[in-house]
């Protein structure tokens, strides 16, 4: 028997990006989407961006998300306007009193927050309240055997993922994902969103420091995993 669903992941924004490349230092924006989900999951509003990021996709990356140079050149909005519309937008559901779902967070902002600093816009600040089923999901079934991508995740928790690296369908997925596991593990999780923020920062940097022991023991003695969340 499943809880009731917290009041905090009663209305969640969520966010997810698609980009060139896996270092968030170097990889540029390619889409990305914003929505804000109902109690049931619902998508009550939603912001899309195409974005041309003036660099090459690679071809490994156009194969992941089906975004290629020619595509996002053609159609794409200029990288700076793209992501100052994107900042603009995120913050602007934190400012409106809504939970920021964001999959792997460090990912996702830390790359956004390279973005800003590379087209020269201003960065707001930390943004908080974020929540992250990937280390809540971490935390409250830490034993569980696998993989813990969106996609398998979304299956875990039966949620449907019907286009995965699609930044909306992700992004929507992710937030239906959190309400699951809000609703499995009420019992357990803070009810106050800011205290859950502020928890995952603790269980983020246990879980990078486990793992780090765990592969410096069996395959790298000097292997470092970060733990800084959610930006890096």
């Amino acid at each position: 028997m499943t809880d009731a669903l917290p009041l905090w992941a009663s209305q969640l924004a969520v966010f997810d990006t698609e980009t060139t490349g896996v270092d968030p230092a170097q990889a540029r924006i390619v889409s990305a989407s914003i929505a804000l989900l109902g109690e049931g999951g619902a998508v009550g509003e939603r912001y899309d961006w195409l974005i041309d990021p003036g660099v090459e996709i690679p071809e490994a990356a156009a194969r992941v998300h089906g975004i290629t140079t020619e595509v996002a050149r053609a159609s794409g909005v200029d990288a700076g306007v793209g992501v100052a519309q994107i900042i603009e937008q995120l913050f602007a559901m934190i400012e409106r009193g809504y939970p920021v779902v964001v999959y792997n967070a460090p990912y996702d902002l830390t790359l956004l927050r390279a973005e800003a600093v590379r087209h020269g816009i201003a960065w707001p600040g930390l943004p908080s309240p974020v929540i992250d089923p990937l280390v809540i999901d971490k935390q409250v079934d830490r034993f569980r055997k696998g993989k813990r991508t969106l996609d398998v995740v979304t299956q875990h928790y039966g949620v449907a993922l019907d286009t995965a690296h699609d930044a909306g369908e992700d992004a929507i997925a992710a937030g239906r994902v959190a309400q699951a596991i809000a609703r499995r593990y009420a019992s357990v999780l803070p009810g106050d969103v800011q205290q859950l923020h502020d928890e995952q920062v603790s269980w983020a940097a246990a879980q990078a420091a486990n793992f780090q022991e765990y592969m410096r023991r069996v395959r790298d003695p000097q292997f470092v995993a970060e733990g800084a969340w959610p930006l890096r």
